[in-house]
């Protein structure tokens, strides 16, 4: 059984990259269907195996997949290999990301029918695009299974540092646009910033652990609870607290989280199914992964948990207020990821891990609907995702209308729904948590769900409801999106509203991440959560009556009032709040920072360096120097030769007299 396993899941790897690979490469052989058939083939094969092997994992219980499947090399007595270490968390996340990514592609198809109308007539970048397209999303999924998938942090990088150059890809597909390639660049290198910090986390496993197996070192990690290491001064810093602040730093950097979230708004710039595929279920939710993944490691430093969680409760509440004020549809659904994730990062601060990893199953289905239904509005709005400019789709747009209020319900934990069963799980482990600053983490989490239902709920009535604001022209064309756009909706509906009750009582409040994530008892939020938890129906009930869910109903007629009965009011708050609204407007600044001093500063160096090292030092020194250096060498013997013969035989007489000296003297 463990010879077919391997099989299998070197399969499910493989499946995605051949047709990565056969689309990149044959692109003009194989056409605009046969790119699309190929890879949607490979992620098809990927997902039906990702869910056999669910199935084997997770429900038979045959016990955990933990095996080298290559070794690249050893040195030192260190081997780096390529490893599979499939568990139930491994699996869940085979599952979500395979299918949430054949759903994509499946959408993909009528996306990107018009592609070449993104290019400039006799643009080069724009031949063989659509098929450049599939090839890059197909490889994203390859590249997001490597990373789930390993066993050791070699590979983890390897998946991580993947995911980060298929985005940068992907975010700057239209090359030919300005705001494309910023966003791009922008999106690398602010992950660069994090993934510094990664590597470090890592190099510090490697150093303290002379490994990079995650079996031998979880195994150990608890000797090294008491490691203290000197960085600077006399201060003595503990091993793991500085590991896991480290790793989490990358973290940070993927999952956008405060302060470097500035690249996930931007990065809209891509094409809408890659805002799904990236912001759902993939590369944002590596670094929720990763955290869990690390468990065994996070539980020895209360240090590093408390400040995981005071980043994902900033990130929850301030990104959630930036969505209030954005007119552009999908930076709306960007933000509410951003602010998700806040939640997430919480989970795992509190100790939480199983109800994050639920809340990242839930939210990589109803957060991939939201994109991928306001990508069916930007279709039928010719491309326009000014909401302002909408209005009353309902009517002509019925089914991305009804998928798009599951993906809204869900994503404001309306009971029933599964997001409600997973942020509620969050809110409650909070509630529980006897960490510091704790008590402010819950305000703020049960503030961000008020939150969080206002600009849900306002996207969804400017979109939806109301008098249409669309010009004559695109009025008479609206109509409904071909079915290889709606299917994919609808059957991303269907887990935004089945998952949570299904997998709520095994997920955060069972042991079906029992040996995947490891929690002391002195932090178990969940299990005395879970000592008031009687099952999906009765927390279904209870939702009714708590706070959360009031909160979210307060949210969801706020905005009703203000963006159906009184469209005045908020024109009006924004001239009596005119400070509140610049500073919103502007990020908080963060962007302005960025700018004006980072970036500022790196431009100032690098003029410095050039100036210095390579007009003064290279330019003047090395090369117009050395050569004036033989002008003037020449200029000065030329003299001698003179063309007499005497002065030749008397330089001759004087170099023989110094090969004499030289002789004498050794």
């Amino acid at each position: 059984m463990t010879e077919s396993l391997h099989n299998i899941l070197v399969a499910i790897v493989l499946a995605p990259l051949i047709g990565s690979i056969l689309a990149g490469l044959f692109a003009g052989p194989l056409g605009r269907k046969g790119a699309h058939t190929v890879t949607i083939v490979g992620v098809a094969i990927a997902c039906l195996l990702s869910m056999y092997v669910f199935k084997r994992i997770a429900i038979d219980e045959i016990g955990v997949f933990n095996q080298t499947i290559y070794t690249w090399l050893k040195s030192d007595g260190i081997s780096f290999e390529v490893g599979f270490l499939v568990d139930n968390l491994t699996a869940m996340m085979m599952v979500v990301v395979t299918f949430v990514s054949l759903m994509v592609h499946v959408y993909t198809i009528g996306y990107m029918s018009h592609d070449e109308e993104n290019w400039p007539e006799g643009s080069g970048a724009g031949v063989n695009s659509y098929q450049r397209f599939f090839s890059y999303i197909s490889l994203f999924t390859f590249s997001m299974l490597m990373l789930v998938m390993a066993n050791n942090f070699m590979q983890l990088f390897f998946g991580w540092e993947a995911v980060g150059l298929v985005s940068y890809l992907l975010i700057g597909f239209w090359s030919v646009r300005e705001t494309a390639v910023f966003a791009n660049l922008k999106a690398f290198l602010v992950n660069r910033v994090g993934d510094f910090g990664f590597i470090l986390g890592i190099a510090g496993v490697l150093m303290y652990f002379n490994t990079l197996d995650y079996a031998s070192v979880f195994a150990v990690a608890e000797q090294h609870k008491d490691l203290t290491m000197n960085i600077w001064g006399d201060e003595q810093w503990s091993v793991m607290t500085v590991i896991c602040i480290l790793l989490f730093i990358g973290a940070m950097g993927k999952s956008a989280q405060v302060p470097l979230h500035v690249w996930l708004p931007d990065s809209m710039e891509g094409p809408t199914p890659i805002s799904a595929l990236i912001h759902a279920a993939t590369m944002v939710t590596a670094g929720i992964y990763m955290v869990a993944r690390m468990s065994p490691l996070y539980e020895l430093s209360e240090t590093a948990l408390t400040f995981v969680m005071i980043i994902g409760a900033l990130t929850a509440f301030f990104m959630g207020l930036l969505g209030l004020i954005q007119n552009d549809i999908k930076r709306v659904v960007a933000y509410s990821t951003l602010s998700q994730l806040g939640y997430m990062t919480v989970a795992l601060g509190v100790s939480a891990y199983a109800a994050g990893v639920f809340h990242l199953m839930t939210h990589a289905f109803f957060k991939a609907l939201l994109f991928l239904g306001a990508g069916s509005v930007i279709i039928a709005m010719h491309h326009d995702q000014d909401m302002r400019n909408m209005g009353g789709l309902r009517k002509y747009m019925p089914w991305t209308w009804g998928t798009s209020l599951v993906g809204s319900l869900a994503l404001i934990g309306a009971p029933g729904f599964a997001g409600y069963y997973s942020k509620d799980s969050i809110i409650m482990a909070v509630g529980a948590s006897h960490l510091p600053y704790a008590d402010l983490v819950y305000v703020m989490v049960l503030a961000g769900v008020f939150i969080t239902a206002l600009y849900s709920f306002r996207m969804y009535f400017l979109v939806f409801h109301g008098e249409p604001r669309m010009d004559e022209h695109t009025k008479e064309h609206l109509h409904e999106c071909p079915r290889v756009v709606t299917w994919p909706l609808i059957a991303l509906a269907v887990p935004s509203v089945a998952a949570g009750a299904v997998f709520v009582s095994s997920m955060p409040f069972g042991d079906f991440f029992d040996g995947a994530i490891k929690v002391a008892h002195e932090h178990d939020t969940l299990a005395h959560v879970g000592e008031h938890f009687h099952g999906w129906f009765s927390m279904f009930l209870h939702g009714f009556v708590a706070l959360p869910t009031w909160l979210a109903a307060a949210g969801v007629g706020t905005a009703y009032y203000l963006y159906m009965k009184r469209p005045d009011i908020p024109a009006m708050i924004e001239r009596k709040l005119s400070l509140v609204h610049w500073v919103l407007d502007n990020k908080y600044g963060f962007d302005a920072f960025n700018q004006g001093v980072i970036a500022a500063a790196s431009r100032g160096l690098g003029r410095f360096l050039w100036k210095v090292s390579d007009l003064l030092l290279i330019d003047g020194l090395v090369v117009n120097g050395s050569a004036k250096s033989v002008g003037l060498l020449a200029a000065v013997t030329r003299h001698l030769q003179s063309g007499y013969l005497y002065h030749y035989a008397f330089v001759m007489i004087v170099g023989l007299l110094a090969l004499f000296g030289i002789f004498i003297l050794q």
